[in-house]
């Protein structure tokens, strides 16, 4: 086992007789040094003890929601901002409900609602809970929201039926949350740039030619890469979406401005380009505002090309390049086109033209293209583009590692 000093772990312990099994838990993360506080809900208590928490954990033991001193030490979200990760084990199919209705009626709920961190969910209940249809839909909703399952297993239950439901067993869950931390620690070390958005290109002071590029998808990359613990910078064009605190954002407009902030902020290890920038920009912008006229000719030239600059540029290429291909037609046969041509290391290629997969969607289904002699190809099928973008960072970590 590694020595989790400096980390900090935030406890959730739901009700429910795997209650018990939190103990274990808590004593397996002190063991190794780690930093633990815990929230109890008010069904856990009738588990597992305050007490007996503090007591294995060193750590404070957080109970109600309206408390006047849980108020004056969270300041609302401090507590979720505080954790490196948090754990709750054992949920129960009431809290998996909770969180997938974004409830928040107690201060469990509402400090995962508020946290910007990973979040893993330890389910326990009886095999029937667990294969009900509510609780199958409640768990799809959790994963697209970004919460990591780990478990449940198949076993006999305290209630005397035996099947899928049982809590995980300690040393598991502490494995797999010490493999997070480990790998974050270490990506720490690692910068990765993206890319995201339009960009507009000025006609006059107060029009432009753009595209339609929401830029959800690149925000999304950069979150997940964030939350993995990689020195983040996204670079976006005009968008209407937020960001992590800690993200560095760089807003830019045209793509001049873009190409720019790629180049201030290299080297790179990770290079995403998921933008979609205007291909030309105008040849001659006017000064003044263009009035109406029966007729417009507008010239245009090429604007640089972000992607195949930074590929082919050998002193300060990062050591992964990732192209994003938006097509209408000939979709695999333009992503390994543009995979060539660009000398990128991968191209995620979408379809555009599909509506429920488009500019502005909150889903996704692309193809990875992969530049390498056997010129693999993988899709990631339909899901949320948050969904999309955990599944890309999966493959960023293995390639890095």
């Amino acid at each position: 086992m590694k020595n989790l000093a400096n980390k900090k772990i935030l406890f959730v312990i739901c009700g429910g007789i795997a209650a018990y099994k939190s103990l274990e838990l808590i004593r397996l993360f002190r063991k190794n040094k780690a930093t633990i506080k815990t929230i109890l809900t008010k069904s856990a208590k009738k588990f597992v003890t305050p007490l007996s928490i503090a007591s294995l954990s060193q750590g404070k033991v957080y109970e109600d929601l309206f408390s006047t001193e849980n108020e004056l030490e969270m300041d609302h979200i401090s507590l979720s901002r505080w954790a490196d990760v948090i754990i709750v084990a054992p949920v129960t199919a009431n809290t998996i409900s909770k969180l997938a209705t974004g409830n928040a009626e107690d201060l469990a709920s509402t400090v995962i609602l508020a946290s910007n961190k990973q979040v893993y969910l330890a389910p326990a209940m009886n095999v029937r809970m667990w294969e009900h249809k509510s609780t199958k839909d409640n768990l799809k909703n959790l994963r697209s929201y970004g919460y990591k399952l780990i478990g449940p297993v198949t076993g006999d239950m305290a209630c005397g039926e035996y099947g899928d439901g049982k809590m995980s067993d300690p040393i598991d869950i502490f494995n797999e949350i010490q493999n997070f931390l480990t790998a974050r620690k270490k990506n720490k070390k690692i910068r990765a740039l993206v890319t995201a958005g339009p960009t507009n290109e000025y006609i006059d002071p107060v029009r432009f030619i753009s595209n339609k590029s929401s830029g959800k998808q690149g925000y999304e990359i950069a979150k997940s890469l964030h939350k993995r613990g990689f020195d983040t910078t996204l670079i976006s064009g005009p968008t209407n979406l937020d960001i992590d605190q800690e993200i560095k954002l760089i807003k830019v407009e045209t793509a001049d401005e873009m190409f720019k902030a790629t180049q201030q902020n290299l080297p790179t290890d990770i290079a995403v380009f998921s933008a979609a920038v205007s291909d030309f920009k105008i040849n001659i912008k006017s000064k003044d505002k263009i009035k109406k006229e029966e007729n417009l000719n507008i010239k245009l030239e090429k604007n640089i090309d972000i992607l195949n600059y930074i590929s082919n540029h050998n002193s300060m290429r990062p050591k992964l390049v990732i192209g994003f291909a938006a097509e209408t037609k000939n979709l695999n046969s333009n992503a390994i086109k543009k995979l060539k041509n660009k000398n990128c290391d991968w191209i995620v290629a979408n379809d555009v033209s599909k509506k429920n997969i488009g500019f502005d969607s909150d889903f996704n289904e692309v193809t990875i293209h992969y530049n390498d002699f056997k010129e693999k190809k993988e899709t990631l099928s339909y899901k949320k583009k948050s969904e999309i973008s955990e599944e890309i960072v999966d493959r960023i970590v293995t390639q890095m590692n």
